[in-house]
C-alpha cells in the first residue's frame, strides 16, 4: 500500500525573487512509493486524496485537487474562477524528497521552480 504525503514547495530562486520565497508556494497531498515518486496507481485507486492549496505568507490563495491529465501530465486543479490550473513539469520523473528542485507550468506557460521543503506522511 502506498502512503500519501503532505508535499511542501516553496519558490526557488527566480529573476526577480533571487534568494527565493518560502512563503509563496503549494501543499500537496500526494502518494509517494518508496522512491519518492508519484504513484499515479494509487491516485486513481483514492483521488479524493489527492489535494493541493497555493499559498501566500500565511493565507491560502486556492485551493484545488491534484489529477492526471491527458497524457499522464499531473495537474494541480483548483476551483474554476479562483486560481489558474498549474501543471508539474516532468512531475511522473521527480523525486519528491527535500532538497530536490521541481517545476510547475501556470496556464498562461510561464514556469516556475519549487524546492521540496518537507515531506511528511500523512
Amino acid at each position: 500500500m502506498t502512503t500519501f504525503h503532505h508535499i511542501r514547495l516553496e519558490l526557488a530562486r527566480e529573476p526577480g525573487s533571487p534568494s527565493g520565497d518560502p512563503d509563496t508556494g503549494y501543499d500537496i497531498v500526494a502518494p509517494l512509493n518508496d522512491a519518492g515518486k508519484l504513484d499515479g496507481e494509487a491516485l486513481k485507486a483514492e483521488p479524493q486524496r489527492g489535494r493541493v492549496r497555493a499559498f501566500t505568507q500565511d493565507r491560502t490563495t486556492a485551493a484545488g485537487r491534484l489529477t492526471r491529465g491527458p497524457g499522464g501530465r499531473w495537474l494541480l486543479d483548483f476551483e474554476p474562477g479562483v486560481a489558474e490550473d498549474a501543471t508539474g513539469f516532468h512531475f511522473g520523473d521527480e523525486r519528491f524528497v527535500p532538497g530536490e528542485y521541481v517545476s510547475l507550468t501556470l496556464a498562461d506557460g510561464r514556469q516556475h521552480t519549487y524546492v521540496v521543503a518537507r515531506v511528511q506522511p500523512v
